[in-house]
């Protein structure tokens, strides 16, 4: 699998729901409903109860954690290749997180008791979803160590790729304010490490529009986080 697109079916439009054998997977499309994320929509706060399951197909959600007196801090993106709610699979229906659309698009909904009764009924989908909160784990524990240890340019380059893949698109709309919390530093340091960034012409970036310009560069300037995560979802999923 790949967090890249994926032209492999036609019919596919969330990456997990494509590593599902054909009949289980046109089986769920009959019980999703659409859903528009909306930027700055929160899905779910932390400690409220989950209601449903999320599976974008556009779009980008931040997994957000909230701290006493500190700025928030984003622990984890999802898009187009994963799940929002995959926990409801070991029984939980609450989240310490908070769920902010980052980028608008759609995603397919179902309720919680919908999907924990397709678990029972489809091994493969269990198996994908298994897979799925290990890599999802990974992700955090690693994200964690990159906060603490790594410095502001290469982490904002690995937060860039990040948001391509999952949007499939060159160009975002993201404030220095919003990019600070994403980062958990001051809005100075984003300023100075998006600076250079341009300077190398990796990006251009001019009231609150940024667009990236040189993948390839990124991908070298990007601390090794940003490759690790790849290298796990490609080797579970």
């Amino acid at each position: 699998a790949s967090l890249r697109p994926s032209n492999a079916m036609a019919d596919a439009s969330n990456d997990l729901l494509e590593l599902l054998p054909r009949k289980d997977r046109r089986h769920l499309m009959t019980l999703f409903e659409p859903y528009e994320m909306v930027p700055g929509a929160v899905l779910c706060e932390p400690g409220a109860p989950t209601h449903n399951v999320y599976f974008p197909t556009e779009g980008v959600v931040s997994l957000v954690g909230l701290n006493d007196g500190s700025p928030d801090l984003e622990v984890a993106m999802v898009g187009r290749e994963g799940m929002l709610g995959a926990a409801v699979a070991l029984g939980i229906t609450t989240s310490r997180l908070r769920l902010l659309v980052q980028g608008e698009g759609m995603a397919l909904r179902m309720g919680n008791a919908d999907f924990r009764h397709e678990l029972t009924l489809s091994a493969a989908l269990r198996t994908c979803i298994n897979r799925y909160l290990h890599v999802l784990m990974e992700q955090m524990t690693m994200a964690s160590s990159c906060h603490r240890f790594h410095e502001i340019g290469p982490r904002l380059a690995r937060w860039l790729l990040m948001s391509q893949d999952r949007s499939h698109d060159d160009n975002f709309h993201v404030t220095q304010e919003a990019l600070a919390y994403k980062l958990g530093v001051r809005r100075g340091g984003v300023t100075n490490a998006a600076g250079l960034l341009q300077e190398g012409g990796l990006i251009e970036y001019r009231r609150g529009a940024m667009t990236v310009l040189d993948r390839k560069g990124l991908q070298a300037s990007a601390c090794r986080c940003y490759a690790a995560d790849r290298e796990a979802y490609a080797a579970l999923l």
